[in-house]
Protein backbone atom coordinates (compact mmCIF):
# COMPACT_ATOMS: atom_id res chain seq x y z
CA UNK A 1 0.00 0.00 0.00
CA UNK A 2 2.62 2.39 1.05
CA UNK A 3 3.87 1.70 -3.02
CA UNK A 4 1.21 2.82 -4.29
CA UNK A 5 0.76 5.93 -2.12
CA UNK A 6 4.23 6.69 -3.46
CA UNK A 7 3.29 6.21 -6.48
CA UNK A 8 0.21 8.24 -6.53
CA UNK A 9 2.07 10.88 -5.01
CA UNK A 10 5.27 10.66 -7.35
CA UNK A 11 2.66 10.97 -10.34
CA UNK A 12 0.81 14.17 -9.21
CA UNK A 13 3.68 15.92 -8.36
CA UNK A 14 5.00 15.30 -11.76
CA UNK A 15 1.84 16.30 -13.40
CA UNK A 16 2.97 19.74 -12.40
CA UNK A 17 5.24 19.23 -15.57
CA UNK A 18 1.99 19.95 -17.74
CA UNK A 19 2.88 24.07 -17.05
CA UNK A 20 5.41 23.50 -19.54
CA UNK A 21 2.82 23.55 -21.68
CA UNK A 22 2.15 26.92 -20.98
CA UNK A 23 5.56 28.30 -19.81
CA UNK A 24 6.47 27.15 -23.46
CA UNK A 25 3.60 28.75 -25.22
CA UNK A 26 3.97 31.71 -23.59
CA UNK A 27 7.34 32.63 -24.08
CA UNK A 28 6.72 31.84 -28.06
CA UNK A 29 3.62 34.27 -28.47
CA UNK A 30 5.75 37.03 -26.09
CA UNK A 31 8.35 36.54 -28.71
CA UNK A 32 5.93 36.94 -31.16
CA UNK A 33 4.47 40.30 -29.89
CA UNK A 34 7.74 41.76 -29.49
CA UNK A 35 8.57 40.91 -32.91
CA UNK A 36 4.94 42.23 -34.54
CA UNK A 37 6.12 45.57 -32.18
CA UNK A 38 9.45 45.77 -33.62
CA UNK A 39 8.13 45.30 -37.47
CA UNK A 40 5.52 48.12 -36.36
CA UNK A 41 8.13 50.05 -35.23
CA UNK A 42 10.49 49.88 -38.47
CA UNK A 43 7.31 50.78 -40.93
CA UNK A 44 6.51 53.87 -38.54
CA UNK A 45 10.02 54.62 -38.82
CA UNK A 46 9.44 54.29 -42.51
CA UNK A 47 6.73 56.58 -42.81
CA UNK A 48 8.27 59.41 -40.17
CA UNK A 49 10.89 59.99 -43.26
CA UNK A 50 7.58 61.89 -45.02
CA UNK A 51 7.28 64.28 -42.09
CA UNK A 52 9.60 66.22 -43.43
CA UNK A 53 8.47 66.64 -46.49
CA UNK A 54 7.75 70.06 -47.64
CA UNK A 55 5.08 68.66 -50.17
CA UNK A 56 2.91 68.61 -46.83
CA UNK A 57 0.66 71.38 -45.42
CA UNK A 58 0.10 72.53 -42.33
CA UNK A 59 -3.02 69.92 -42.05
CA UNK A 60 -1.60 67.19 -43.37
CA UNK A 61 1.20 67.38 -41.68
CA UNK A 62 -0.84 67.39 -38.28
CA UNK A 63 -2.53 64.32 -39.27
CA UNK A 64 0.28 62.55 -40.04
CA UNK A 65 1.55 63.71 -36.41
CA UNK A 66 -1.58 62.42 -34.91
CA UNK A 67 -1.20 58.95 -36.97
CA UNK A 68 2.55 58.51 -35.26
CA UNK A 69 1.50 59.15 -31.88
CA UNK A 70 -1.23 56.42 -32.18
CA UNK A 71 0.78 53.97 -33.35
CA UNK A 72 3.34 55.00 -30.88
CA UNK A 73 0.98 54.44 -28.31
CA UNK A 74 0.14 51.17 -30.29
CA UNK A 75 3.42 49.75 -30.13
CA UNK A 76 4.37 50.88 -26.47
CA UNK A 77 1.21 48.56 -25.93
CA UNK A 78 2.21 45.86 -27.83
CA UNK A 79 5.86 45.69 -25.92
CA UNK A 80 3.63 45.92 -22.69
CA UNK A 81 2.07 42.94 -23.75
CA UNK A 82 5.06 40.79 -24.19
CA UNK A 83 6.53 42.13 -21.46
CA UNK A 84 3.53 40.53 -19.61
CA UNK A 85 3.55 37.32 -21.09
CA UNK A 86 7.33 36.93 -20.52
CA UNK A 87 6.84 37.58 -17.18
CA UNK A 88 4.04 34.97 -16.77
CA UNK A 89 5.99 32.07 -18.33
CA UNK A 90 8.96 32.65 -16.20
CA UNK A 91 6.92 33.47 -13.19
CA UNK A 92 5.26 29.64 -13.99
CA UNK A 93 8.48 27.97 -14.63
CA UNK A 94 9.77 29.46 -11.43
CA UNK A 95 6.61 28.49 -9.40
CA UNK A 96 5.94 24.95 -10.92
CA UNK A 97 9.36 23.71 -12.05
CA UNK A 98 12.29 25.02 -10.84
CA UNK A 99 14.40 27.51 -9.67
CA UNK A 100 16.04 29.91 -12.37
CA UNK A 101 19.93 30.34 -11.88
CA UNK A 102 21.06 32.52 -13.90
CA UNK A 103 18.22 34.87 -13.10
CA UNK A 104 18.92 33.96 -9.50
CA UNK A 105 22.84 35.65 -9.65
CA UNK A 106 21.81 38.60 -11.47
CA UNK A 107 21.74 42.04 -10.27
CA UNK A 108 18.40 43.11 -12.38
CA UNK A 109 16.78 39.70 -11.09
CA UNK A 110 15.52 41.12 -7.99
CA UNK A 111 13.79 44.19 -9.64
CA UNK A 112 12.33 41.92 -12.59
CA UNK A 113 11.70 38.03 -11.71
CA UNK A 114 12.13 36.57 -8.32
CA UNK A 115 8.63 35.45 -7.70
CA UNK A 116 8.32 33.13 -4.43
CA UNK A 117 4.53 32.65 -5.31
CA UNK A 118 1.61 33.02 -7.31
CA UNK A 119 0.76 36.52 -5.10
CA UNK A 120 4.09 37.81 -6.51
CA UNK A 121 3.71 36.79 -10.13
CA UNK A 122 0.06 38.27 -9.98
CA UNK A 123 1.10 41.83 -8.74
CA UNK A 124 3.86 41.64 -11.37
CA UNK A 125 1.34 40.93 -13.72
CA UNK A 126 -1.27 43.25 -12.47
CA UNK A 127 1.55 46.68 -12.50
CA UNK A 128 1.94 45.60 -15.92
CA UNK A 129 -1.74 45.20 -16.95
CA UNK A 130 -1.78 48.02 -15.32
CA UNK A 131 0.28 50.06 -17.36
CA UNK A 132 -1.52 48.70 -20.59
CA UNK A 133 -4.64 50.10 -19.41
CA UNK A 134 -3.06 53.46 -19.42
CA UNK A 135 -1.68 53.29 -22.25
CA UNK A 136 -4.98 52.11 -23.90
CA UNK A 137 -6.75 54.92 -22.33
CA UNK A 138 -4.13 57.72 -23.47
CA UNK A 139 -5.08 55.96 -27.26
CA UNK A 140 -8.60 56.25 -26.87
CA UNK A 141 -7.56 59.85 -25.20
CA UNK A 142 -6.07 61.17 -28.87
CA UNK A 143 -9.42 60.08 -30.32
CA UNK A 144 -11.68 61.72 -28.62
CA UNK A 145 -13.86 64.36 -29.73
CA UNK A 146 -15.70 66.93 -26.76
CA UNK A 147 -18.67 67.95 -27.43
CA UNK A 148 -20.12 69.02 -24.33
CA UNK A 149 -18.03 70.33 -21.02
CA UNK A 150 -19.51 66.73 -19.57
CA UNK A 151 -17.38 65.21 -21.88
CA UNK A 152 -14.32 67.11 -20.47
CA UNK A 153 -15.05 65.88 -17.08
CA UNK A 154 -15.66 62.72 -17.66
CA UNK A 155 -12.05 62.82 -19.13
CA UNK A 156 -10.42 64.39 -16.60
CA UNK A 157 -12.67 62.02 -14.03
CA UNK A 158 -10.93 58.87 -15.99
CA UNK A 159 -7.30 60.23 -15.41
CA UNK A 160 -8.16 60.77 -11.98
CA UNK A 161 -8.82 57.45 -11.57
CA UNK A 162 -6.03 56.06 -13.69
CA UNK A 163 -3.85 58.45 -11.20
CA UNK A 164 -5.56 57.02 -8.28
CA UNK A 165 -4.86 53.49 -9.44
CA UNK A 166 -0.99 54.27 -9.63
CA UNK A 167 -1.01 55.81 -6.23
CA UNK A 168 -2.33 52.85 -4.36
CA UNK A 169 -0.65 50.06 -6.42
CA UNK A 170 2.74 51.91 -5.08
CA UNK A 171 1.31 52.76 -1.78
CA UNK A 172 0.39 48.98 -1.55
CA UNK A 173 4.24 48.68 -1.25
CA UNK A 174 4.93 51.32 1.03
CA UNK A 175 6.31 53.79 -1.59
CA UNK A 176 4.40 56.65 -1.33
CA UNK A 177 5.66 59.94 -1.13
CA UNK A 178 5.48 60.10 2.60
CA UNK A 179 7.14 57.01 3.11
CA UNK A 180 9.55 56.31 0.08
CA UNK A 181 12.57 55.37 0.98
CA UNK A 182 15.53 58.15 0.10
CA UNK A 183 18.25 55.10 -0.40
CA UNK A 184 15.99 53.88 -3.60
Amino acid sequence: MKNLEYLFEKTLWNARLIVLLAVVASGLTAIAVFYMSTVDVWYLLGHLIHYASPALDAEQRLALRASTVKHVVEVIDGYLLGTVLLIFSLGLYELFISRIDPAHRSETASRVLVIRNLDDLKTRLAKVVLMILVVRYFEHALEMEFQQPMDLIFFAGGIALIGLALYLTHASEGHTPLTKNHHE
